[in-house]
This record gives structure tokens, C-alpha cells and sequence, in this order.
């Protein structure tokens, strides 16, 4: 492979579009390969801008700043799907490579592409129809039954986008506004489940455990790993769906499929061609995390073992609560990360270095052990306590920290 290496170490040089927590953490996982991530951030201050030795600023929406983040690098990747797909064109056409290509991330950015490629596939989804019209609403919701779902085809992400209504009135607006919709029948789910797999251009695969993800408004707020109770005969169908979906569409890198759990069986809700909220677990809890894997992934390396460190994991989000007011007068982040850490000794901690407010991604706590109930009490009882500077009385503090 003659693709360009950096000069002091003489490793691949790996770019990724987008300075968040994502960046930061497939940053982290890098410094272990030799390496340190080129990251185009928007900011300065941005997540991985704030710890990668190669931070150049721009705008993923241009151009001219895609290519200057390509040049040299040996491949470019992403933490977020946001950039057009004109560009990804132009420079696979300038010859640089990207990983997931545009071909295939093209199916993470628009949701009306992803229906249509997996009822040519024969996959499982929801019943769906694109619609532009009061009336084609309607007469979704006629052979579906109300409420629906409604999605703007790209930019949606962390429930943006994505609105449930009762009738034909509440369309009109959104229609206005959005132009074209994707109308999804609104699935009798049982719980909501991810399959991780990452896929090289050799085109060989590595597939974690089945998940469960908990989502509060929108956000993904606990995962368990794995997804308790699931059927191993289910479990094995996800993570086959997961593998014939990137094997399909291309992939290179990691795809998370998200799926919705039924009384008879599963559907594809979205894919994420990149690391995912739903396996920052695996940093932990898994012999590979899904960062080094989709560095290992884009770079056409050998891929890492997916065994589980412990029986049972639990990711809970530290998503901004009441520390983030104004007028918030408990212990300041520096005590709660010290109590935290005292506390819950074999809880691990991942700060994202975001500036807070109510409901933004700040961080994540991953527990592992032996009991789902026991193992999940303490990573919500740290998010939270960091969140909130709440106490779970179940964790009653010793006076002396």
C-alpha cells in the first residue's frame, strides 16, 4: 500500500471530520497505535480540539477545508454524518481515500435512501412511505394506523427530526417547513436494541454483543450489554443482520444498526456509519473498544477480539442536569469527580471536556460485574450524582470524602 505515512513515526496518518466526543475518543484510542488524530474541528474549543496534537479548524460543509484535512493523510473518516456527499465524491475523484465511502454513508445521511436500499435487500423495517402532502399523509396513516412518525430525511440525530403525530392537521406545518418527509408506521416495540459490527475493506468482519439502549426524550441515556433477557436465536439474527447490511452497502469502519425489539422480532430503525453512543461500553467491556476497532477498520488492519470483560457492562450518560444552572450551589465538578472516584472505585469515567447545559452529552460512566440490577444501580448513581449532585441514598457518603 503506497499511502502517505507521517514522517516522525512512520505510521498511517488517520483524519477524522468533526471535533467531538466521538473524535476525542478514537483520539484516545490512536495514542496506543502510535498515533495522533488529524481532527477538522469547528472550534477550538470543540471536544478533541482540546487533545489532539493535529487540529485543524473549518467547516465540514466546505470543500476546501475537506481537502486540506485529506491532504496526506492516509485515510479519511468521521464523527458525525453530516457532510456532503458531493464532497466525499470529489475527493475519492482527487484520489484520497474515505472510510465509510460516500456510496455507503450515504445510507446514514438520508433516511428515505436506507428504506429504500433495505426493502431492496428484503431487510426487516418499519412500513414507511415518503411524503410531501397533507394527503399522502393521511393515507399512510389510513393503512398504518395513527399516531405516525414523521423524519426529516438528513440532519435528524438524538430524536431532532423525528416527530409523532396524531392526525393530518399536525403534518401541515412540518411539511411547510421540511418539504418532503419520510412517514413510518409507529412501531408496537418492545425495547430498543444495537448491533455493532466493523467491517474492513478487506472485507473482514468483527460483531460485538446485541445491546439494549434506553432512550429518554430522544437521547440515549443507559446501554446494557448484553441485552438481558434476549433469545440467542435473536441475538444471532440481529448480529447477522448487522454483518449482511455492511457487507451490502460497502462499510468500512464501524456501522451500528439500531433496531426496535417486537413480539415478532426485530426491524431496522437507523444506521450510524461511525463509533456509536451505544459502544462506548466497549472500552471497558470489551477485549477491543469500537474506536480502536474502526481505527483497525479504516486503516486495513487486522481486526481485535469483541469478548467481554465481565458478564455484565452498563454505559450511563452524564447528561447536563442541574449543575449546569446558573444558580446551582452544590459541590463543584471538581468534588463530584473526587466523591465519584471514592465512591464508586471500579466505576470508570469519561469527561468530555464540553461546556455544560441541561440535556448536552457531558460525559459517560461505564460499570461492569456479575448482576444487570447491581452493576446498573452504580453507573446511574454516578451519572446522576455528576449530573445532578444528587446521592443515591443507596450510596450514602463516608464524611470523610
Amino acid at each position: 500500500m503506497n499511502a502517505p505515512l507521517d514522517q516522525h513515526t512512520g505510521l498511517p496518518v488517520v483524519a477524522m471530520v468533526g471535533g467531538g466526543q466521538l473524535s476525542r475518543m478514537t483520539h484516545q484510542a490512536a495514542i496506543a497505535l502510535g498515533q495522533s488524530l488529524r481532527v477538522l474541528a469547528g472550534d477550538a474549543a470543540e471536544s478533541a480540539a482540546l487533545v489532539a496534537a493535529d487540529v485543524q479548524l473549518g467547516d465540514h460543509r466546505e470543500l476546501a477545508d475537506l481537502r486540506r484535512l485529506a491532504e496526506g493523510a492516509t485515510v479519511v473518516t468521521f464523527d458525525h454524518e453530516h457532510v456532503p456527499t458531493e464532497h466525499l465524491r470529489a475527493l475519492e475523484a482527487a484520489g484520497h481515500r474515505v472510510a465509510p465511502g460516500p456510496a455507503a454513508l450515504v445510507h446514514a445521511q438520508d433516511k428515505l435512501v436506507l428504506r429504500r436500499a433495505l426493502a431492496e435487500a428484503g431487510e426487516p423495517q418499519p412500513a414507511w412511505a415518503e411524503v410531501a402532502t397533507v394527503h399522502q399523509v393521511a393515507a399512510f396513516a389510513d393503512e398504518v394506523g395513527w399516531p405516525i412518525v414523521l423524519k426529516t430525511p438528513r440532519g435528524g440525530y438524538d430524536g431532532k427530526g423525528v416527530f409523532v403525530i396524531d392526525g393530518p392537521d399536525e403534518a401541515a406545518d412540518l411539511l411547510e417547513e421540511h418539504g418532503a418527509l419520510l412517514a413510518e408506521e409507529r412501531v408496537a416495540m418492545v425495547r430498543e436494541l444495537a448491533a455493532q459490527v466493523a467491517r474492513s475493506p478487506f472485507g473482514q468482519v468483527a460483531v460485538w454483543p446485541v445491546v439494549e439502549t434506553v432512550q429518554r426524550d430522544g437521547v440515549c441515556n443507559e446501554v446494557y450489554a448484553p441485552a438481558p433477557g434476549l433469545a440467542d436465536e435473536l441475538a444471532s439474527a440481529a448480529q447477522e443482520l448487522a454483518v449482511r447490511i455492511a457487507d451490502r452497502l460497502g462499510v468500512v469502519g464501524m456501522l451500528a444498526v439500531e433496531l426496535f425489539e417486537t413480539a415478532e422480532g426485530i426491524v431496522v430503525n437507523e444506521l450510524a456509519m461511525r463509533p456509536h453512543n451505544s459502544g462506548h461500553w466497549t472500552i471497558e467491556g470489551a477485549r477491543t473498544s469500537q474506536f480502536e476497532q474502526h481505527l483497525r477498520a479504516v486503516l486495513d488492519y487486522p481486526l481485535g477480539s469483541t469478548a467481554m470483560t465481565a458478564p455484565v457492562v452498563v454505559m450511563a450518560n452524564v447528561l447536563g442536569g442541574a449543575t449546569a444552572d446558573a444558580d446551582f450551589a452544590g459541590p463543584s465538578l471538581d468534588e463530584r469527580v473526587h466523591h465519584l472516584m471514592a465512591h464508586w472505585p471500579d466505576v470508570k469515567l469519561h469527561w468530555y471536556g464540553k461546556g455544560q447545559r441541561r440535556g448536552r452529552k457531558l460525559g459517560h460512566v461505564t460499570a461492569l460485574g456479575e448482576e444487570l440490577a447491581e452493576v446498573r444501580a452504580r453507573a446511574v448513581a454516578a451519572a446522576r450524582y455528576l449530573a445532578d449532585g444528587v446521592v443515591d441514598p443507596a450510596f450514602a457518603f463516608d464524611d470523610e470524602h
